[in-house]
């Protein structure tokens, strides 16, 4: 980490210094149409193909709800241990992510649509507020850059 990295870290918090605890790796050529990716150990290695066009391969955008939803469940099962109760083991997250133009300016905006079967409503609905408001790693990377809304179904 540079000194610059871990200067702002701490600029912005009155907590300890950032620490990194893992940085993905990946090689991309040829954009959305017809693109690859790859990742530095291999276990990424996908090609891109635009939304609505014949073709194989997935878009940005399925692989930002894909990991979107990951981490959402993941921050959900540290808040809910926080709060000493147990995750369900069929939480789900179904998100869906809007790519989104309005002239030549193309934005993204988001619906996380999320499952905790077994747990009181207010239970579950305590649980999602405090992961999307604080846990979360992409809920705070896109805090105030898209509009997104997070419904416990």
């Amino acid at each position: 980490m540079t000194t610059y990295q871990e200067t702002n870290a701490v600029a912005g918090s009155t907590q300890e210094v950032m620490k990194v605890r893992y940085t993905a790796k990946t090689h991309t050529s040829g954009g959305r149409r017809g693109g690859v990716s790859r990742s530095d150990d291999g276990r990424l290695d996908v090609k891109f193909s635009a939304p609505g066009v014949p073709g194989t391969g997935t878009n940005p955008e399925q692989l930002f709800a894909a990991g979107w939803s990951a981490c959402f469940i993941s921050a959900m099962g540290v808040v809910a241990n926080k709060m000493k109760v147990k995750l369900p083991p069929d939480a789900s997250v179904d998100t869906e992510i809007d790519l989104c133009n309005s002239g030549d300016i193309y934005f993204l905006q988001a619906r996380l649509n999320v499952s905790l079967p077994g747990l009181e409503r207010d239970l579950a609905q305590a649980i999602v507020d405090t992961t999307h408001r604080e846990t979360c790693a992409y809920s705070n990377a896109t805090r105030g850059n898209i509009a997104v809304t997070v419904n416990v179904v």
